[in-house]
């Protein structure tokens, strides 16, 4: 039977190729962009591989146009079997720099956007005994880095938020979730994030800047040692779509799992951990009926 499967923020990078990856394997794909006027990567990808997908307007920020695509997801297919949470945005500049209106909109997209998605689709999966929620977090997730703490710090809040679904509503109701920590992905997204520094008011002449410009000329010194293509980042997020057991939480490459080793290395997955708090908190939990 085929599966469907609703990814968020498909406009460009990492987002076009998971719908092409999934739509080449056989899902029936949902790709959704807050702006349809951006969506000449995606076709154009598409069209390249010979595959096609529902292309949908879908804003994280609004819940009213989330429920819009969730709602026509279960009239044509009766349930939604797959949900990654892609759409994200990123932010390079120090607390004391950012104004909150940047503030709350890297949080809002990054993981407000991610909870009104999870909220959208949990009726449906729980209904089903079935479905996955995925979402694509980072490293920055689990290592907070310079200049980066809003960024990493709403990343960390989806990690704990799946981490904490995983502990009750999936085997309690049969639902998978699993976060995924790329280290950079050869796209737009890099580009957009340094791009903002200049929108934000580019490097500001403070004590910040030759910090600013060490963690830069470091970043620039390590080359794309950290980097992978949309593409590889992709071929992973497959890979656990596809296991019967899908991990907690996993990383995307060598470099991820280098970066990460000191908090991870005694529990890669998250299953040893899953298991001790379901056991912990709950004394255990049966699937229910």
């Amino acid at each position: 039977m085929q599966k469907n499967i609703l990814i968020t923020g498909t406009s460009t990078g990492l987002g076009v190729s998971l719908a092409v990856q999934t739509a080449k394997a056989g899902y029936k794909v949902y790709a959704t962009m807050r702006n349809l006027d951006k969506r000449g990567m995606l076709d154009g990808a598409l069209a390249e591989a010979g595959v096609t997908a529902e292309v949908m307007p879908l804003d994280v920020q609004d819940m009213a146009s989330i429920d819009t695509v969730v709602d026509h997801i279960i009239e044509e297919d009766g349930a939604i079997d797959i949900l990654v949470n892609n759409a994200g945005a990123g932010l390079v500049r120090s607390t004391e720099q950012a104004d909150m209106e940047d503030i709350e909109r890297i949080i809002d997209i990054n993981l407000t956007g991610v909870i009104r998605c999870t909220k959208a689709v949990m009726p449906h999966m729980r209904k089903a005994r079935a479905g996955h929620v995925i979402a694509i977090s980072s490293v920055g997730g689990i290592v907070g880095q310079p200049f980066n703490e809003i960024y990493c710090g709403a990343k960390f809040a989806v990690e704990g938020y799946i981490e904490a679904l995983a502990s009750y509503a999936g085997p309690a109701f049969s639902i998978d979730f699993t976060s995924i920590q790329p280290g950079g992905i050869r796209t737009e997204f890099v580009n957009n994030v340094m791009a903002q520094v200049g929108a934000s008011g580019g490097m500001l002449e403070d004590e910040y800047l030759p910090l600013l410009q060490k963690y830069i000329t470091t970043s620039q010194a390590r080359g794309d040692v950290a980097y992978q293509t949309a593409d590889e980042v992709a071929a992973v997020v497959m890979d656990v779509m596809a296991s019967d057991t899908p991990p907690i939480r996993t990383r995307t490459s060598d470099w991820s799992n280098e970066l990460c080793q000191l908090k991870t290395g005694l529990d890669p997955d998250g299953k040893k951990l899953q298991a001790h708090v379901i056991d912990y908190f709950m004394g255990g939990i049966d699937p229910i009926a």
